[in-house]
C-alpha cells in the first residue's frame, strides 16, 4: 500500500505535468520593484515567463513568506539566486 505521502507527491506530480509539459519559455526576468513589494519581500526572485502568459516564480516557502532561490543540475549555472 502506498504511503500518503507517496501519493500526495504522484498526485502533484501528475497536476504540475498537465499544466506544464510541453510549454515552452518566453522570457527570464527578476521580479520589478513593483512586484517584490506587492509580495510584501524583501528580496527579488527570477521570473519564467511561459509563452501562454504563466510565469513562474520561486518562494521560500509554500506560504509565500520570500522569494527563492533555485538549484540547478547545470554545472555552468548551479543557483539561480535571489537580488
Amino acid at each position: 500500500m502506498p504511503k500518503p505521502r507517496e501519493e500526495l507527491k504522484k498526485s502533484w506530480s501528475e497536476r504540475i505535468t498537465k499544466q506544464l509539459v510541453g510549454k515552452k519559455i518566453k522570457s527570464i526576468s527578476y521580479m520589478t520593484e513593483e512586484e517584490v513589494n506587492a509580495k510584501y519581500w524583501s528580496r527579488s526572485a527570477v521570473v519564467i515567463e511561459l509563452e501562454d502568459g504563466t510565469c513562474l516564480f520561486p518562494s521560500s516557502d509554500d506560504e509565500g513568506n520570500e522569494a527563492g532561490a533555485i538549484f540547478t543540475t547545470l554545472e555552468e549555472l548551479q543557483i539561480i539566486p535571489v537580488i
